[in-house]
């Protein structure tokens, strides 16, 4: 896991706001969604109870953890948001770990979902929010490579911001 586990140091926060080793056991083999996203962003309130219900029904199964990147202007908007989401977080007070996953990952608009490899941190889909919400809901093509054919035809469906 130390391919993605290095892309945080540390900053990984759970639902109790305990800080997260993503270098567990635990973590090994997992697919991770990178879900960047924002309280205020129509899209993304959109696609969140989306994502929710593919990773409570498939999350186990498809060996799937997220965590939430938040573009939120302010904590207290943030807090609100991540309530409705099963899974761990950046830790909101980190802003510049934020931008440089938003610089690394090439993120140009909200909601995005990128599935990394958790091993090695290498990107497996570029775009899986199209997959999830629109091309393979039930995800039979997990974790729905961006080298697929599917890959190769979406395009993203909305730049919020």
């Amino acid at each position: 896991m130390a391919g993605v586990a290095k892309l945080f140091d540390g900053h990984i926060l759970d639902k109790s706001n305990r800080n997260v080793d993503l270098n567990h056991e635990k973590y090994q083999g997992k697919v991770i969604g990178l879900y960047f996203s924002a309280h205020w962003c129509p899209p993304c309130r959109g696609f969140t109870p989306i994502l929710v219900d593919f990773y409570n029904k498939y999350g186990s199964e498809k060996n799937l953890e997220v965590i939430f990147i938040s573009s939120d202007n302010d904590e207290e908007s943030f807090n609100e948001y991540y309530q409705e989401m099963p899974w761990l977080t950046l830790d909101f007070k980190e802003r510049e770990k934020k931008n440089e996953l938003d610089e690394k990952f090439q993120v140009d608009g909200i909601p995005t979902l990128i599935l990394l490899d958790g091993n090695s941190g290498n990107i497996l889909c570029k775009d899986a929010r199209q997959e999830i919400q629109f091309n393979d809901k039930q995800g039979d093509r997990f974790p729905w490579t961006s080298s697929s054919e599917a890959a190769k035809k979406s395009s993203r469906s909305c730049i919020c911001c």
